[in-house]
Order: C-alpha cells, then sequence, then structure tokens
C-alpha cells in the first residue's frame, strides 16, 4: 500500500504563499487563469508551474524579475483550490496548449516561456505547435516523455495502463491514504520541511480528478518525435541531490542527455544540491541561471 501511495504523488508539486502585485487578473479560456504584474513595457516572461501547483511557485523569482520584465503567471484551473473550470472533464494538455496559444497571439505576446515540470512539457509542446508563440524556453526538471523515467524502452502506448492504474488509484484513494502519499511523495521533492509542507498542501487542496487527469496525460505525453524540428532556443535545468540520487552524478546527466537527444536547440545546467524543486531548494542558483536565460 505504501509504495502505491507513494507512486500516486511522485510529481506533486507545491508553492510558498507571497503576495505579489498584480496589475491585472483575467480568466481566459475556463482552464487557467493570468496574473500580469511587473514593469508595463518589458519584456513578456510567461511561467509555467507544475502538476497541483499554484502560480506562486514562483513568487520568489517574479519578485526578483519584476523590476525588468513584464510577468504573466498562468494558474491552471483545478490546481492548488482553483475551481476546476473546463478542465472538469476530458483530456487537459492538449486543450491547455491550444488556449494558451490561442491567449499569446491575442495578447499579442512573444514571450520568453519558464515552465516547471508539468509546466515545462506543457513549454514544450507549445513550442512544437506553435513555434511563433515562443521566443524562448526554459524548462525545470521536465522530460519530453516521462514514461521515460520509469522504462527507457517505453512508449506513449505501452505507458498507458500504468498511467491508468495511477490515475485509478489516486482517485479511489481515501483521503488519509492520499495525504499519506503526498506527504511521502514531498520528501523527494524539496529539501526544507516547511517547503514539503506546502508541496503536501497543494496537492490536497487540487480537484482530485482534475490532478488525476493531468497525471495520466502528462505520463503519456511523448514529444521526442518532434524534438528534432524543434526551432525554439531552449534551456533546461535539471537537479542534482546526491543524498537522494546517489553518488553517481555522471548517470543523472545520461539521463537527461538521453531524453532530449536529437534537440538542436538546447543547453543543459545541472543544479546541485537540488531536488524537484529548485527554485526552493537552490533559490540564488535558479535566479542566476533565469536571469542569464532571460538576457
Amino acid at each position: 500500500m505504501h509504495n502505491r501511495l507513494l507512486a500516486l504523488g511522485v510529481t506533486l508539486t507545491g508553492l510558498t504563499f507571497l503576495a505579489p502585485q498584480i496589475y491585472a487578473q483575467s480568466s481566459t479560456s475556463g482552464r487557467f487563469t493570468v496574473t500580469i504584474e511587473g514593469a508595463p513595457d518589458g519584456p513578456a516572461v510567461l511561467f509555467l508551474p507544475g502538476l497541483a501547483s499554484s502560480r506562486s511557485v514562483f513568487d520568489t523569482e517574479a519578485s526578483l524579475l519584476a523590476a525588468n520584465y513584464r510577468l504573466y503567471r498562468i494558474q491552471i484551473n483545478g490546481f492548488a483550490g482553483q475551481p476546476a473550470g473546463l478542465n472538469a472533464a476530458g483530456p487537459i494538455l492538449d486543450p491547455l496548449v491550444t488556449d494558451l496559444h490561442q491567449y499569446i497571439v491575442a495578447t499579442h505576446l512573444h514571450p520568453a516561456v519558464i515552465g516547471h515540470s508539468l509546466g515545462g512539457l506543457l513549454g514544450l509542446m507549445l513550442a512544437a505547435s506553435h513555434p511563433d508563440d515562443v521566443q524562448k524556453l526554459m524548462i525545470v526538471d521536465a522530460f519530453p516523455f516521462w514514461g521515460y523515467a520509469f522504462n527507457p524502452e517505453a512508449t506513449a502506448e505501452s505507458i498507458r495502463p500504468t498511467g491508468k492504474q495511477m490515475q485509478d488509484e489516486m482517485l479511489k484513494a481515501s483521503y488519509a491514504e492520499f495525504k499519506f502519499g503526498a506527504g511521502k511523495s514531498s520528501e523527494s521533492l524539496v529539501t526544507d520541511p516547511a517547503n514539503r509542507k506546502l508541496v503536501t498542501e497543494m496537492a490536497l487542496t487540487s480537484d482530485r480528478a482534475v490532478f488525476a487527469e493531468a497525471l495520466y496525460d502528462d505520463i503519456t505525453t511523448d514529444v521526442r518525435p518532434r524534438l528534432a524540428r524543434l526551432t525554439t532556443p531552449t534551456e533546461l535545468l535539471y537537479p542534482y541531490d546526491a543524498t537522494l540520487q546517489g553518488p553517481n552524478s555522471a548517470a543523472v546527466d545520461k539521463l537527461y542527455v538521453t531524453a532530449y537527444a536529437g534537440m538542436p536547440l538546447i543547453k543543459m545546467h545541472r543544479i546541485d544540491g537540488s531536488r524537484h524543486f529548485i527554485m526552493y531548494d537552490q533559490p540564488v542558483a535558479f535566479d542566476a541561471a533565469v536571469q542569464a536565460f532571460l538576457k
């Protein structure tokens, strides 16, 4: 039972609750909302948080960028206490990419996009489907196909039963079981106990059906066949924590390099001493990477 519950929360995400100055908030598509803040005439930066996360996961970084950049911070409906809206039924990721594209076109943006986890996959999907939408892309610890992390020989089709099982287990788990799984998962995602608690709370306040469907979509989406055609300059940040992953950092490097093999315009930057939430575990290194990326 414990192993099954741990699997439920393997990509749970969390946030810190700060209060940014918000210039505008709009409900755009029924699938996400956007807050707009920062320098009115600055270059546009669009943030995409991950599975079960609020936009607030990027609060600290937003406070460091606001003087010079116009920030568009997405929150997916159904995550972290936000009503499910149109995400209440059916696939989530593909419709989200369509609606993000429509929002970018309608608002005449050509932003740099920074996406964490599921948000990184969304950014990759957006750049692959609508290359004119994304000026450049930063992916924060995400794979183009999450099934690869389970099994290097997996395909989108072969991983579907695993994804369906995880979705079903999440939906049928009792609150106590789900809370236990979320809490245990957070230990592998972030080092600080206070932030681990926030990670857990984000999962617990997300709409369970939206969470489970997004998890399934995440596991079964494979962008690898499209990587060779991507023309968007891309940077990948990925973590390494010896206490969690063991002393062989080269094996971790190989995992990410192989996952993105064939992508022509990608640079990779490992952040040591960090788990999945690089912005929490190594905020100084994360900011330095973001600032360099945006220049």
